[in-house]
């Protein structure tokens, strides 16, 4: 494959059109800089938009739809007989909305004359990248941004085919539903897949290693969200080691072990989520000088991003830290906010994080038992949904938010939600830890009611401690 002989120079070159690489390619066009993206797929987006987040909040729309119309329309006085399930037309609602999005990138990067180079890019050293595909090419620049994200992870004795062992991307696309799905894993993406499923008529099975699921998360919402779990259907089973796998007939028998006993399980379909790995092989990173964490097998970055080659960034899941798009799209941004001279940065304790199930589970900042950890003196506050006029209203009661403050200072810690719409109540409380926010500055703040949002005030109010300064500063003049 020939290649042209003077290579084109950018400001910036990003590897990967991703969340965290087209929202930096943007980002940085904007600044003025001169930006090319590159990416081995032409549908711009990456895991995110085209596998990911975004088809399958689709499909936990239309499955969740399709349970409510079976089973609470009844409930509002809407009586809708024979309900039936076209799986075909929801698939293909997903790709419209997929496909929708793929092209509001695409116009994005034309109007903001972002070159998209298809191929898959390597590093030559010295500001050098080579891009392999069609049109090869060799693309100069003064900072290279690594962005190419992460790919599921495997088991080594239960390896992906495809049709019977599946990753979260063919579990998003099954063309009927499965008799009976495994999730092995109860993270969020494992959850949220199984949650699909379930609604439109699969036996799931939840098989997770640790004693609970959602380890990461604040253990009372978590437990009281697996509760929820357990009662729409899904069979959990916790403290589950699997250790092997046998495919026969158009089936899969795990075996595994359960408090120091053997048991199976046997399934159509089995979906594995046990996690992501960073997506860094054959990017050149040793000629480059890219150091890697051993362990991890993480880009090792600076506090700016910036990798143990000069002028080579990286962020998203290729770093430490939480495998979120939201992260890797504020990392992004931070880049090319500090490539152009204004500091950007990322405020790692006021990262937002969100379960899609049913109800959702919503959090920012500490959990109750990480703030105790850190040896201060916590307050909690709680509201339930039940006590929300609007959740009863949207016939949705589940859950509850929690908040954990600093008993000296009020200052917010963390904020946990768990029910009717979470995703979105989550902000304010995001908004409260960036500036560093009391539970009183919450309590205060004037809540719409009805509103789901007056929960999250009563539960900053139930936690709201004042402590002595706060006091004097409110206390009212003495008279003369």
């Amino acid at each position: 494959m020939r290649v042209s002989a003077m290579p084109d120079h950018y400001d910036l070159v990003i590897l990967g059109a991703g969340p965290g690489g087209y929202v930096a390619a943007l980002r940085a066009a904007q600044l003025g800089m001169k930006v090319a993206c590159v990416d081995k797929d032409r549908n711009l987006g990456g895991t995110c938009l085209n596998v990911g987040c975004i088809p399958s909040k689709a499909m936990l729309d239309s499955s969740e739809l399709y349970y409510l119309a079976k089973n609470r329309f009844g409930r509002h006085g809407i009586q809708v007989g024979g309900v039936e399930l076209d799986l075909p037309r929801m698939l293909a609602r997903k790709a419209e909305i997929v496909k929708s999005l793929n092209d509001g990138v695409a116009f994005l990067f034309k109007r903001n004359k972002v070159t998209f180079v298809h191929g898959t890019a390597r590093l030559l050293g010295k500001g050098m990248v080579r891009v392999e595909g069609e049109r090869p090419a060799e693309l100069e620049a003064a900072a290279i941004l690594l962005a190419t994200g992460s790919e599921p992870a495997a088991l080594p004795f239960l390896p992906f085919d495809g049709n019977q062992v599946v990753s979260s991307t063919e579990a998003l696309s099954f063309t009927r539903v499965p008799e009976h799905l495994i999730v092995v894993g109860g993270g969020y993406i494992g959850l949220e897949l199984g949650s699909v499923w379930r609604r439109l008529g699969s036996k799931v099975t939840v098989l997770e290693f640790l004693p609970k699921i959602l380890p990461a998360n604040d253990a009372e919402v978590a437990l009281i969200l697996h509760k929820h779990l357990v009662k729409q259907g899904l069979d959990v089973h916790t403290s589950t080691k699997v250790t092997a796998a046998d495919r026969k007939g158009g089936k899969v028998t795990l075996q595994a072990e359960k408090e120091g006993k053997k048991v199976s399980f046997e399934a159509d379909k089995v979906l594995v989520s046990v996690g992501r790995r960073p997506c860094s092989a054959n990017l050149g990173l040793e000629t480059a000088g890219v150091r890697l964490e051993e362990r991890t097998g993480k880009v090792v970055v600076s506090g700016t991003f910036e990798t143990t080659a000069p002028g080579v960034y990286a962020i998203g899941d290729l770093i430490a830290g939480p495998m979120l798009a939201h992260k890797a799209s504020e990392e992004g941004i931070a880049v090319a906010e500090h490539l152009a001279g204004k500091g950007g940065h990322v405020n790692y304790a006021a990262l937002p994080s969100v379960i899609y199930t049913h109800p959702e589970l919503a959090a920012v900042g500490l959990t109750e038992e990480q703030a105790r950890e850190t040896g201060r003196a916590c307050k909690v506050g709680k509201c339930p949904f039940a006590a929300s006029g609007r959740a009863k209203c949207l016939d949705d009661t589940e859950g509850l938010v929690k908040v954990v403050t600093d008993a000296e200072t009020d200052r917010v810690l963390g904020v946990h939600i768990l029910g009717p719409r979470a995703s979105d109540l989550l902000a304010e409380a995001v908004l409260a830890l960036e500036f560093r926010a009391t539970a009183e500055d919450i309590a205060r703040t004037c809540h719409s009611h009805p509103s789901l949002s007056e929960a999250v005030g009563e539960a900053a109010r139930a936690a709201w401690s004042v402590a002595p300064a706060v006091v004097r500063r409110f206390s009212p003049p003495e008279k003369r």
